[in-house]
């Protein structure tokens, strides 16, 4: 046997016979071994444990629905209350304002929000805006001596680079977990409007949800907000947003309390291998134009169905998804270019980027009754008429008046409405007069009156 082979096996069987293996050296070579302990140190006062109280309405028995049972019990016609109570994770962008920017699925609908910061230190939270669309919140504290962890561009994240996770795990407390860039521009989890996620296997698990994903350079480069797992554990596949799709939302919901986007007025699909042959193109990823709205951005600068978005402001759009997440992110009045191909040719063109609010707006804009309301156009493919309520801010007036996410406002004031522009053109209504809303509810009419 080869002199250096014995030798090798003669260490092997000596570390596997070693009673125990030693205990690493702290420094090598006079140098320190590498940790993130230094830029933790920075990091972790900035991340903070978010808990919330949400006030639900429940009966004892489906028997109190009826007034016979209640008066032959003589039983009240008041509700139980139970406490609903659910942990997560926020970060201090903005130590000065005391911004904290956490997810929406965390404060949604909650009654009661507190922080707790890294030195133990409990606050009461003031809501300052969500989206539910990118499920990014922001929240504020006051306080004295706290730590920030700015956004970062998170454009320059490439697969394979390293990322640590800092959150309130189960609600344990502050921890942290690193790993890898497993992939860049995931999509297609539910529920969610505009998907341009950044995976990671550092372990994320429940309570994780609004806490930090940074870089070694103890930047914030995403907000983590979702796993995937066939089990309710951590599996190696989770996701964070981006920092600049937090930075953009976090602007609007500071300055609006909302976010307005601006819209293409297109519908879109991905670019199969059937629709490259039929359209002639040499590209493999795309948005091809299905359908374009009348006098819409995309319809005024002279694009058509058929052709085939590659590209918007330089931004590559590889599919449908993509298409939609970078027109959610684009400002109101802006102009961008959009490169398209039409007959297998390159062609482009400007772009400006306007607010359809037949489309899409929110109630305060309307009336400040209807503060904490979005009322969205029904799809044309529906053929229903009227006006869609999508969302209803909890304790709102239009909540406590019994306005509720699903329903369909056909009238105001005895006027019919067909559709959300119909709808607008009924404000400002004259000073001091009612606002009765006709809607209706899984096939049901109701009047709602908010005063």
């Amino acid at each position: 046997m080869h002199k250096s082979v014995r030798i090798c096996l003669i260490a092997v069987f000596l570390a596997f016979s070693s009673p125990a293996w030693p205990s690493l050296p702290a420094e090598v070579d006079g140098e320190p071994l590498p940790s993130l302990a230094p830029i933790l140190e920075h990091v972790m006062p900035a991340v903070v444990n978010v808990h919330t109280r949400t006030r639900v309405q429940v009966r004892a028995s489906p028997f109190f629905d009826d007034p016979f049972f209640r008066r032959f019990f003589d039983s009240p016609a008041v509700p139980r209350e139970r406490i609903q109570q659910s942990l997560g994770s926020g970060v201090i962008v903005d130590a000065g304002a005391g911004l904290i920017l956490t997810n929406n699925h965390v404060i949604d609908g909650a009654d009661d929000i507190a922080v707790m910061l890294e030195d133990g230190r409990e606050l009461s939270a003031e809501f300052i805006g969500a989206d539910r669309d990118t499920d990014l919140a922001v929240i504020r504290i006051d306080a004295d001596d706290l730590h920030e962890l700015p956004l970062t561009d998170s454009d320059r994240l490439r697969v394979g680079d390293f990322v640590v996770a800092v959150g309130n795990p189960f609600g344990l407390g502050q921890t942290v977990t690193s790993g890898i860039v497993s992939a860049l521009g995931r999509s297609g989890l539910r529920g969610l409007e505009y998907q341009n996620f950044i995976q990671t296997d550092a372990s994320i698990n429940p309570g994780n949800s609004g806490g930090a994903l940074i870089n070694l350079r103890g930047e914030l480069v995403g907000i983590n907000t979702a796993i995937f797992t066939p089990s309710g554990g951590n599996v190696g596949i989770g996701f964070a947003i981006p920092a600049t799709t937090a930075e953009h939302v976090m602007a609007q919901l500071v300055e609006f309390g909302e976010v307005r986007r601006g819209s293409f007025g297109a519908e879109v699909q991905d670019l199969s291998s059937q629709l490259r042959e039929a359209l002639e193109v040499d590209v493999h990823r795309g948005a091809v134009i299905t359908r374009l709205q009348d006098e819409g951005a995309l319809d005024a600068a002279g694009l058509q169905p058929g052709d085939v978005v590659v590209a918007i402001d330089g931004r590559p759009v590889t599919g449908a998804s993509s298409f939609r997440h970078i027109e959610g992110l684009l400002s109101v009045s802006s102009s961008v270019r959009v490169e398209y191909l039409r007959d297998g040719r390159e062609r482009s063109a400007r772009v400006r980027i306007e607010e359809d609010l037949d489309a899409r707006i929110s109630g305060h804009r309307l009336d400040e009754r209807l503060d904490g309301v979005v009322l969205v156009r029904i799809p044309d493919r529906s053929r229903a008429q009227g006006v869609l309520v999508e969302e209803v801010r909890r304790n709102s007036s239009a909540w406590q008046a019994g306005l509720r996410s699903g329903d369909v406002v056909v009238a105001i004031n005895r006027q019919l409405v067909r559709n959300l522009g119909e709808l607008r053109q009924q404000f400002p209504l004259s000073e001091g007069r009612e606002m009765v809303l006709e809607i209706r509810r899984r096939g049901a009419g109701y009047l709602v009156t908010l005063e």
